[in-house]
């Protein structure tokens, strides 16, 4: 009875633990519209810089725009509601995930973080 009872506590301990490790450790991020993606999510967490990388190059050294991987399209979809990009603070989408992952995103040194919609709004 006794082994019994020490292994139903240590399991509560277990759960509790790791419900607190996870919800103190993942982003909280707000994701904008959201809706589907080009690719599923595992694919785009684990090779979105690949696809990226790839869609520029194809864009600058063949001159192919508008291709399913554009970086104007994950900030179309991905810019947070409440200041318009994926930048800004941790719950921003890309930036909040990048700081998780401790890794600089050089993206939006040379492109926008605003949606297409917004940054021809404020031309």
């Amino acid at each position: 009875m006794f082994r019994l009872l020490t292994a139903i506590l240590l399991a509560c301990c277990v759960s509790l633990t790791a419900s607190a490790h996870e919800s103190s450790f993942t982003p909280k991020l707000d994701i904008g519209k959201g809706g589907k993606c080009v690719e599923d999510e595992s694919t785009m967490r684990n090779h979105h810089y690949e696809l990226i990388r790839h869609q520029r190059d194809d864009t600058m050294r063949k001159g192919i725009r508008g291709g399913k991987y554009s970086l104007a399209g994950c900030v179309d979809c991905h810019a947070s509601k409440k200041n318009n990009s994926v930048l800004g603070s941790s719950e921003n989408f890309c930036q909040g995930c990048h700081e998780y992952a401790a890794v600089k995103p050089d993206c939006f040194e040379c492109h926008s973080s605003k949606p297409r919609k917004a940054v021809g709004e404020a031309k």
